[in-house]
């Protein structure tokens, strides 16, 4: 299913945990399948929305949730809501929002920004190799596509490379990517294989709060 396509159904929805009167209190509308990140004093992680209203949302994700009370929802069209938690169960947790939304405006994200690939501010060094030559640079930000990196090494657009990075699991992988743009030190890279979206979840926890992945 394309990500950036929602089901949207109006209706009620009753939810299981005892915390949650008050987001159960106003119509709920099921979002199903739009990916986002959570952003916290802990770092930026990636979560799945469930079901959003005018009160509060829900969302899963594929570890545990940091312990911050307060967080920042950044949708991929720019949009960014503060919430704080209500529930958390498992992989699943519940938030109000900390001021009125517009549902609609979330659920359709008519923004003033494009849709774009969710992003993540991760920083973290890598090993990059062409076949000239191999040296230490450093990821800047992350996606499931590709990254940016900066590196003092000169490299060409359209050059392939190999970056050799940690894995969800904290070993070594290697990445297949070619260079698509560069602005002094910094390459924007593009990878061969793109990650799921749960093995790019997980990355983001092992990298910031490597805790959430156990249990």
């Amino acid at each position: 299913m394309d990500m950036d396509k929602a089901v949207i159904a109006a209706g009620l929805e009753k939810d299981a945990e005892p915390h949650s009167a008050d987001l159960r209190a106003a119509p709920r509308f099921t979002l199903l399948i739009r990916a986002a990140k959570l952003v916290s004093a802990q770092g930026e992680f990636v979560c799945v929305i469930r079901d959003v209203s005018e009160t509060g949302i829900s969302v899963r994700l594929f570890h545990g949730l940091p312990s911050c009370q307060q967080f920042e929802l950044y949708m991929p069209g720019g949009a960014t809501y503060v919430v704080d938690r209500v529930w958390h169960r498992d992989n699943e947790a519940g938030f109000s929002f900390a001021a009125p939304v517009d549902v609609a405006r979330l659920v359709n994200e008519s923004g003033d920004y494009p849709k774009r690939g969710l992003r993540l501010g991760l920083c973290f060094p890598i090993r990059l190799s062409t076949l000239a030559m191999t040296c230490e640079a450093m990821v800047e930000n992350l996606s499931q596509q590709g990254a940016r990196i900066e590196c003092s090494a000169l490299l060409a657009i359209d050059q392939s490379v190999r970056i050799e990075a940690p894995d969800a699991s904290g070993t070594l992988r290697d990445v297949r990517a070619k260079v698509r743009w560069r602005r002094g030190h910094s390459y924007g890279v593009v990878f061969d294989d793109t990650f799921t979206l749960g093995d790019f979840a997980r990355l983001a926890a092992r990298l910031q709060a490597p805790a959430l992945l156990e249990g």
